[in-house]
């Protein structure tokens, strides 16, 4: 059974840092993305950032260049180093795994992790 574990999320004042962590658990194909989504209280969930098994990146707009999203595939593991926060970044984080094989899609979500910006 895949299990995601999400980690790092707290409260943090404006212009400051976090990390968070996603490790991976479990049986994956080997061609897969691992992304972090967000959702802030009335909104929809959207992506924040993914990455390839391959090591491509996407981003959204309001978080480049101030986030960083890297994986280490020993560790199967995925981070998200968030710099110069903001109190719209304020959101719940949640990392999920896509994986394909053949004709096989299977996606995977974690618990999710609080991520507060106070002003």
């Amino acid at each position: 059974q895949v299990q995601l574990v999400e980690s790092g999320g707290g409260l943090v004042q404006s212009g400051g840092s976090l990390r968070l962590s996603c490790v991976v658990s479990g049986s994956i194909f080997s061609t897969n993305t691992m992304g972090w989504y967000r959702q802030a209280p009335g909104k929809q969930r959207e992506l924040v950032a993914a990455i390839t098994s391959g090591g491509t990146t996407n981003y959204a707009e309001s978080v480049k260049g101030r986030f960083t999203i890297s994986r280490d595939n020993a560790k199967n593991t995925v981070y998200l180093q968030m710099n110069a926060l903001k109190p719209e970044d304020t959101a719940v984080y949640f990392c999920k795994l896509t994986d394909t094989y053949r004709y096989t899609r299977r996606d995977y979500w974690g618990q999710g992790t609080q991520v507060t910006v106070s002003s």
